[in-house]
């Protein structure tokens, strides 16, 4: 049977018009572009990426998704897939990731430091001593309250690694693992006048809420070279999950390592202190390489 001369034009504008139609119709349905970030609670907690994220958004017209855990959490999450980048400061954790073949493209980013706090009346008796491990000791002697994060972050594995090298094995009454992100960690340390391990930006972010001091400086203000804090920034591996938003991915590392990046952590302080110190490599990258192809700064 031979179509009429009418209903092959009718097929032609079907195949034409239909094609558009539907690009119209996915487009309004359509969520924004976004990138999923997995990250450690003490880039949220501190509020750095409420300063970093928003100028990346408008500038790249892409939603930023922030998963605020533990590293190893990050990192788990996007072992699963689940995310498009990590920044995270625990560098042995990040080389495993990276040797695993899940991260691509780590870049050093910023970098703070641990401090060891508690509460103004020490009764360890760690204020002013110049070495976190001696000051552990102390704690540990005096069955003082220590409250340890217990989540397998950052923090909890430097923490892990302070005690391992000061030869104790903490535990009993006196050593409390909560399982909390670094923010909470710090407010029910305080409840408790307690003492714990926690980064410099999140502790200098919450001051104001509570009655807990610095007790043990860390490098940044001429303390324990041993409390250093580095975070680094990777992209997951397409190779391993094709679906990640990797062009994306890639944007945003070259973003936070660019020199407007690095200005934005630089400036970003709290009561008059410094809470990150940007350390990208040391030749300016240049974050325009890493633009999707598509993109009209326009």
């Amino acid at each position: 049977m031979r179509l009429s001369d009418l209903s092959k034009l009718l097929i032609v504008c079907l195949i034409l018009v239909l094609p558009i139609f539907l690009s119209s119709s996915s487009l309004q349905g359509a969520d924004s572009e976004t990138l999923t970030l997995a990250t450690t609670t003490s880039t949220y907690d501190s509020g750095l990426l409420g300063e970093l994220n928003p100028v990346f958004e408008e500038r790249f017209d892409v939603k930023m998704k922030v998963v605020a855990v533990g590293t190893g959490a990050a990192l788990r999450h996007a072992q699963n897939g689940d995310a498009d980048l990590v920044m995270v400061h625990a560098r042995g954790a990040e080389d495993d990731f990276m040797n695993g073949g899940w991260g691509i493209n780590r870049r050093d980013m910023m970098y703070n430091d641990f401090v060891l706090i508690g509460p103004g009346d020490d009764p360890a008796g760690i204020g002013g001593t110049d070495s976190a491990l001696k000051a552990l000791e102390r704690i540990a002697q005096a069955d003082s309250k220590f409250l340890s994060r217990g989540d397998d972050s950052g923090t909890n594995k430097k923490e892990l690694s302070l005690w391992e090298k000061a030869g104790i094995e903490p535990g009993g009454k006196w050593y409390l693992s909560i399982g909390k992100g670094m923010g909470d960690t710090i407010v029910q340390t305080d409840r408790m006048d307690a003492y714990t391990l926690c980064d410099r930006g999140t502790f200098i972010a919450l001051r104001d809420k509570i009655d807990l001091e610095i007790l043990v400086q860390g490098p940044v203000k001429g303390g324990d070279p041993l409390l250093r804090n580095p975070y680094g920034v990777i992209a997951v591996n397409p190779a391993k999950y094709p679906k990640v938003n990797y062009a994306m991915a890639m944007a945003y590392i070259g973003f936070v390592t660019s020199p407007k990046g690095q200005e934005i952590i630089k400036n970003y302080t709290k009561g008059g202190e410094q809470l990150f110190f940007p350390n990208a490599l040391s030749e300016e990258p240049n974050y325009e390489q890493y633009v999707p192809l598509d993109y009209d700064p326009e």
